[in-house]
């Protein structure tokens, strides 16, 4: 196994350990507990067995012998085992799913970070993959690796005690011959399954990611004439997790068959030397078979770690996706100084580039916005225009130059909406907001009269993405949510994008109204009915300005028809 693999660990065991320690502690000495009594109840019956057996050769030995102290031993042993055996599940359960939860809880303020998802925002089926199918791999880090690893020693530990007391030697050949084998055996799987399971982990991937696209967009598949090459695509991920599962399958065959010869060697090397012993006089007959059975039930709790072992690779390539979102920091945005008075914002050479992109968002850009001003970035698409508003936000944090700026609201250019009511979807952007303010902030977005004349009002139910409104009720919605924030800096990006045109400037009406003389604006677009309303014109290229105009000044009228029209 790679170290790192194993240093990817650390987090998740400190977040096991934070979350849930007293429960997790509880269910590996539950387990211990289970495992102890099984192998004492197996030991004491294979010697109750045995000796009554040799007592019933005689009337005098089996009028004598005593039935009922073992007989009592034994059916208090059975029950201990299935007591111990319930409530071991139903504590390690309890506390995985409670560690689980706390997980989940840590991973989504690690992606609720600025710019954490941004890197996975093309690929939400890897982003998914990661809250779905990783956290699930983790439940066996503590199930299937820790519990059985501690237990297992723990059992082998009790072996050499107990048989110890028979003979010394015996028992050091025995728990070297249980401990050795059933540590490495498991060591080896492990090793050899952790590039099968990997190849498993991103052919799983690639297979659901794969078969969604085709389902979602089989229509554009068809029209482009590239449904059969999906299909194929989708059928090489299938087979390719197919092949991990064969080879993973090998793997744990070989292991069994290892774990199957151990045993019987074992068994037979302790049945040799048991009835050596006991012909030398050394030790009964009865004593003979309580420690063959307690060889035989030792070794049990090891073959319990070929599971964890197999899965060991999967749950090792799940930790280190996801122990860097664990170990970041509390989601803040990146904080800004205040700029001096009468100014909005205030960039100063400011550079900005992407990780894994060669060539800047931002370069040297220096720029001022007054409060109360309302300026138009221009641009291509991939010019820089969202990477200064996202700078602005904080959703990003320049790797040169210094930034002032007020409080900022961005408004992007895609609604997110959620399969909740009303209120709850305006309530993301002021959570304590009561009715009354929400249905001025509805007011003013121009969707008032509109909730009013829903039958639950604000407690109408939305489907996913807002299903129930039409595009331009829930850019309205979201313009409800910018006018609740009610911050100095507004930042629109493309706010009208995807709107019939009087729907559009509905918005763009509402927009500025509601900003007033005192609110700055800075919109983002390529829409002559957006750059209408600002006061400057800046011209954005390959993160730079490369021109600018002020209404009235020459050029800004050129620049405002050079837009696309409604």
């Amino acid at each position: 196994m790679r170290t790192r693999g194993f240093a990817a660990l650390g987090p998740i065991i400190r977040l096991f350990w934070r979350e849930r320690r007293g429960g997790l502690v509880a269910g590996a000495a539950l387990s211990a507990f289970t495992v102890l009594a099984g192998i004492a109840l197996l030991g004491v019956s294979g010697w109750f067995v045995t000796a009554t057996a040799i007592a019933g050769l005689s009337m005098a030995t089996a009028l004598a012998f005593d039935v009922f102290a073992p007989s009592a031993a034994i059916r208090f042993l059975a029950l201990s085992r299935t007591a111990g055996r319930y409530f071991e599940r139903l504590q390690t359960h309890d506390a995985t799913l409670r560690v689980l939860a706390g997980l989940r809880v840590n991973l989504f303020r690690g992606f609720a970070a600025p710019g954490a998802a941004r890197a996975l925002a093309l690929r939400p089926a890897r982003l998914l993959f990661r809250l779905t199918a990783d956290v699930d791999a983790l439940d066996s880090l503590y199930l299937r690796v820790l519990v059985p690893g501690a237990v297992a020693i723990i059992a082998g530990l009790a072996a050499i005690i107990a048989l110890g007391i028979l003979s010394w030697p015996l028992a050091l050949a025995v728990g070297a011959a249980i401990v050795l084998p059933g540590l490495a055996l498991p060591a080896l799987a492990a090793r050899a399954a952790e590039k099968p399971a990997r190849r498993r982990a991103h052919a799983q991937e690639a297979l659901r990611a794969r078969a969604v696209d085709m389902v979602a967009g089989q229509s554009e598949l068809a029209l482009a004439g590239r449904l059969d090459a999906q299909r194929d695509r989708v059928e090489n991920a299938d087979r390719r997790e197919y092949a991990a599962d064969l080879a993973l399958n090998r793997i744990d065959s070989n292991t069994g068959f290892g774990f199957d010869m151990v045993t019987a060697l074992i068994l037979a090397g302790v049945l040799l030397a048991g009835a050596a012993l006991a012909e030398a006089g050394q030790i009964t007959a009865p004593l003979a078979a309580l420690a063959l059975l307690i060889a035989f039930a030792a070794l049990e709790p090891f073959a319990a770690l070929r599971r964890g072992a197999m899965e060991l690779g999967r749950t090792l390539l799940a930790a280190r996706r996801l122990s860097p979102r664990l170990e970041a920091e509390p989601a803040a945005r990146a904080a800004h100084a205040a700029p001096d008075a009468g100014i909005a914002v205030a960039f100063d050479n400011v550079r900005l580039r992407y990780p894994g992109r060669g060539a800047a968002a931002i370069s040297g850009l220096t720029l001022t916005i007054a409060e109360g001003e309302r300026v138009a970035l221009i641009g291509a698409s991939g010019a820089g225009k969202s990477s200064i508003m996202a700078l602005i936000a904080g959703e990003v944090a320049p790797d040169a130059g210094t930034i002032a700026a007020l409080p900022a609201t961005l408004l992007t250019q895609r609604t997110e909406l959620f399969q909740d009511t009303l209120r709850a979807n305006l309530k993301l952007a002021f959570p304590a907001a009561g009715d009354e303010r929400l249905m001025e902030a509805l007011d003013a977005a121009g969707l008032g009269d509109t909730v009013r004349g829903l039958p639950h009002g604000l407690d109408t139910e939305l489907g996913e993405q807002g299903l129930g409104l039409s595009g331009g009720q829930a850019r309205r919605l979201a313009l409800a949510r910018l006018v609740l924030r009610d911050t100095p800096v507004w930042l629109l990006d493309e706010p009208s994008e995807g709107l019939d045109g009087k729907t559009a400037r509905d918005v763009m009406t509402k927009i500025k109204a509601r900003a007033g003389k005192h609110r700055s604006l800075l919109i983002a677009t390529h829409i002559r009915r957006e750059a209408e309303i600002a006061d400057r014109l800046i011209m954005i290229n390959s993160g730079r300005i490369v021109s600018a105009y002020r209404r009235g000044e020459p050029g800004f009228a050129g620049a405002l028809a050079a837009l696309r029209p409604d």
